[in-house]
C-alpha cells in the first residue's frame, strides 16, 4: 500500500497527516505555536518555529505508519508575507512578516501615487494593499536598511522548509502570486519591470518557480534520519494553505467555491483567468497553475476572533457555550459585530477599519455575544459572494465549507441561512494537508487527472437555509452593512 504525507504550515499551527492513495486517512498529528505581535497590527514569526513544528510531527508520523512505504511528501503553508529573508548562508536575519502584518501603510500609499493601481493590476493581476509581500519587502528595505543589506533571499515559509529538508531551492506559482505586485499573473513569471519600479532586486527571490505538483527535491540523508523517514523520499512543492484546501474540498471547475475558515477565512473560486477582479487576491492555482487562477477573498480574522472571544471569556469548551447560543434568535437580539479586528482586506480593502461590538445592552449575556461572533463570519463570507456577483465571478448556487468552523452545525446554519444557499461540508479532516496528499499522488504519478481528488471525497454532509432566520438575517445583514458603512463615512 502507497502511502502519501501531507504537512502544512498553519498560522497557528502546523498539520499533518498520511493517506493511502485512494484518500482513505490513516494517521494524523499537529503541533501549535504563537504568532508574536509586538506593536499593534504588526505579526510576525521566527522560521525556526515552523522548522521545529515539521520536524516534530514528521517524527511523530514515523512512529504510527511505515515510512518505507510513503511515496512523496507535500508541504503547503500559510502565506508568509515577504517570506523568510534569509542571508547568503541561508539564516534567517530577522523575523519573517506574515499575511495578517499591516505595518507597510506608507509603502501602499507610495505605490499608489508612484506606481498607480491600474497599472500595477495590468500587470500583476492584483491591488496594493499591507497585505501584500512586496509592500513588507519594501518596508524592511525603508525601516531596516542594515537588514535589507544582509539579506540575499527571500523564501515563504514552507519553500523554507522544503530547502532544509531538501537543499533546493525554489517556489510554487500560487506562492509567487501571492506576493503581488512584483509577480506577472499573465506569464507567469518575476515582473522584472515592476521590480526595478519598486526598487527590489530580482536576486533577492527564487529563480526557479514551479507547478505546485511538482517534486521540488528529496529528503537529505541527515534529515531521514532526524524524521524517522526514508532517505531521498520525494518532497512536492504544494503552495498556499487556503487554495491547497479549497483542492482538498474537490474544487476543479470554474464556480466551484470554498470557504476555508482557520485563524483567517478564505473563500476562493477557480477560473481560466477572464475574471480578473482588483477586489480579489488573484493568483495560479494550485493544480493546472499554467491555466487556471484563484481568486479570493475572506476574513483577516475569522477563527481568530473566536479564540480572542474563548480567551477574553475565558470558555474551556465553545460547545457547552454553543447550546446555549443555539436558543439565542437570529440578529443576537441587536447584536451586531464587525470582524476587523485586523483591518480588512479583500474584497474591503480596509486598512484602518477596526473590530466593532455593537448594541448591547443590560439584557444580553455571553450566549448573546458568543452567536453575534459567529453571525459575522457568515456576514463577511456574504459580503465576498456579493462582491464576486458584482464582478461577474461565475459562483455555483452552493458554497462548500472547510476548517475548524465547519464542525459547528449552528455556524453551518446560520451561514446557510444568511447566504441563502445550501452549505455542504465533510465528516472528515478535508483540509490542506489532505489537499497536499493528493498533490504529493499526483506529483509522483499516481492520478492522471487532477479531478481524480473528488473520487477521495466521502459524500458531503449538506446546511439547508433555515426557512424561519431567513428575514431575519437580510434585516441583520443590512445592520451589518449599514454599521460598517457608517463607521466608514464617519458617521457613528
Amino acid at each position: 500500500m502507497d502511502l502519501l504525507v501531507g504537512i502544512d504550515i498553519g498560522t497557528s499551527s502546523t498539520k499533518a497527516i498520511v493517506t493511502d492513495e485512494k484518500g482513505h486517512e490513516i494517521a494524523s498529528v499537529s503541533e501549535g505555536y504563537n504568532i508574536d505581535t509586538p506593536k499593534p497590527l504588526w505579526a510576525e514569526c521566527d522560521a525556526q518555529m515552523w522548522l521545529d513544528a515539521v520536524l516534530k510531527v514528521m517524527r511523530e508520523l514515523s512512529k504510527k505508519v511505515d515510512t518505507a512505504k510513503v511515496r512523496a511528501i507535500a508541504i503547503s503553508g500559510l502565506y508568509g508575507g515577504a517570506g523568510v529573508p534569509l542571508d547568503r548562508e541561508m539564516n534567517p536575519v530577522y523575523p519573517t512578516l506574515i499575511w495578517m502584518d499591516k505595518r507597510a501603510v506608507e509603502q501602499t500609499r507610495w505605490v499608489k501615487k508612484n506606481i498607480g493601481i491600474d497599472n500595477l493590476f495590468e500587470i500583476t493581476g492584483n491591488t496594493v494593499d499591507p497585505y501584500f509581500g512586496f509592500t513588507k519587502m519594501m518596508w524592511i528595505r525603508d525601516n531596516e536598511p542594515e537588514i535589507w543589506k544582509k539579506i540575499a533571499l527571500f523564501l515563504p515559509p514552507k519553500d523554507y522548509v522544503i530547502y532544509k529538508l531538501t537543499g533546493e531551492v525554489s517556489t510554487d506559482y500560487s506562492s509567487a502570486g501571492n506576493i503581488g505586485g512584483i509577480f506577472n499573473l499573465r506569464n507567469r513569471r518575476w515582473s522584472i519591470e515592476m521590480l526595478k519600479a519598486l526598487g527590489i532586486s530580482p536576486d533577492k527571490l527564487p529563480e526557479k518557480v514551479i507547478p505546485s505538483e511538482t517534486i521540488a527535491g528529496y529528503l537529505f540523508e541527515e534529515m531521514a534520519k532526524h524524521t524517522g523517514f526514508k532517505s531521498g523520499t520525494p518532497v512536492v512543492s504544494g503552495g498556499v494553505d487556503a487554495a491547497v484546501a479549497t483542492l482538498a474540498s474537490g474544487v476543479c471547475d470554474e464556480g466551484e467555491n470554498t470557504a476555508m475558515i482557520g485563524t483567517s477565512m478564505c473563500w476562493g473560486t477557480i477560473h481560466g483567468g477572464n475574471h480578473l477582479d482588483w477586489h480579489f487576491v488573484n493568483f495560479p492555482y494550485v493544480v493546472n497553475g499554467k491555466e487556471q487562477v484563484y481568486s479570493f477573498g475572506g476574513a483577516t480574522t475569522a477563527g481568530a476572533i473566536i479564540e480572542w472571544f474563548r480567551n477574553l471569556f475565558k470558555e474551556e469548551d465553545l460547545k457547552k457555550l454553543e447550546v446555549t447560543a443555539e436558543r439565542v434568535a437570529p440578529g443576537a437580539e441587536g447584536i451586531t459585530v464587525l470582524p476587523f479586528f485586523m483591518g480588512e482586506r479583500a474584497p474591503l480593502w480596509d486598512m484602518d477599519i477596526r473590530g466593532c461590538i455593537y448594541g448591547l445592552s443590560l439584557s444580553h449575556d455571553e450566549a448573546h455575544l458568543y452567536r453575534a461572533f459567529l453571525e459575522s463570519i457568515a456576514y463577511i463570507l456574504k459580503l465576498n459572494l456579493k462582491a464576486a456577483k458584482e464582478a461577474k465571478i461565475p459562483v455555483n448556487p452552493s458554497t462548500m465549507v472547510v476548517g475548524g468552523i465547519s464542525k459547528s452545525n449552528l455556524w453551518l446554519e446560520i451561514a446557510a441561512s444568511v447566504l441563502e444557499r445550501n452549505i455542504y461540508s465533510f465528516p472528515i479532516s478535508s483540509d490542506a494537508p489532505y489537499g497536499d496528499c493528493f498533490l504529493a499522488g499526483l506529483a509522483v504519478g499516481l492520478f492522471n487527472d487532477t479531478k481524480e481528488i473528488k473520487n477521495w471525497l466521502p459524500e458531503k454532509a449538506k446546511t439547508q437555509p433555515s426557512r424561519e432566520w431567513i428575514l431575519a438575517y437580510k434585516e441583520a445583514y443590512e445592520k451589518f452593512e449599514n454599521l460598517y458603512r457608517g463607521i466608514k463615512a464617519g458617521e457613528l
